[in-house]
């Protein structure tokens, strides 16, 4: 069986839709061998390449055709495979906790991983290197939090988008959110141990 006929095998017995790296094919052949499969499996349409050295066998919809990963997933798959730490920031931080509707063209993350700045369609994601205290919140939406507090901006917050994240933190494992508030910078602190029930002053 040719290499190619191995990595097609393997990719058949995957659900579609699963991200797919030359990694994952190793065990059939040399990274050239399995970097040239990849491509004539996506020449003749069974894969899609997605960003560079990433493709898909995408699932396919009645209604609306053909269904590519999001810039959203492929990130996350980028931090599995490289076993990496990420942190949503910016917008996109905003957005993952609904208080900004509108979908970031760049997803800006920062990671303890390398730098490093993947293309997906017409999105981007931009993996920044940072240092390790900013990776350290445990809780998914107090790490979540602090990124939006400061992309908001101290004193620029409205009452609304106070009161829509004391309702997240709320939400919150209470020892995760304690362990994360002493992460945050001090005005942050203030918002944040108001979802504790303390703090309001």
């Amino acid at each position: 069986m040719s290499i190619e006929d191995q990595i097609l095998k393997h990719i058949e017995s995957l659900p579609k839709g699963e991200l797919l790296f030359p990694a994952d094919f190793s065990e059939f052949g040399s990274s050239e061998a399995v970097r040239l499969s990849l491509f004539r499996l996506e020449k003749e349409g069974i894969i899609t390449r997605i960003a560079q050295g990433i493709y898909v066998r995408p699932k396919e919809s009645s209604l609306i055709g053909v269904l590519i990963p999001s810039a959203e997933e492929v990130a996350e798959a980028i931090a599995k495979r490289d076993r990496i730490r990420t942190l949503p920031t910016g917008s996109y931080a905003l957005n993952s906790l609904g208080l900004s509707t509108q979908v970031p063209v760049n997803i800006v993350l920062l990671t303890d991983g390398s730098p490093r700045e993947i293309k997906v369609g017409k999105r981007k994601i931009k993996l920044k290197k940072t240092t390790p205290k900013n990776l350290l919140a445990k809780g998914k939406i107090s790490r979540l939090v602090i990124q939006a507090l400061k992309e908001i901006g101290n004193g620029k917050m409205s009452e609304e988008e106070e009161k829509k994240i004391i309702d997240l933190l709320k939400r919150e494992e209470k020892s995760d959110l304690k362990h994360d508030i002493a992460l945050a910078p001090v005005w942050i602190q203030k918002i944040m141990k108001k979802a504790l029930g303390y703090g309001e002053n």
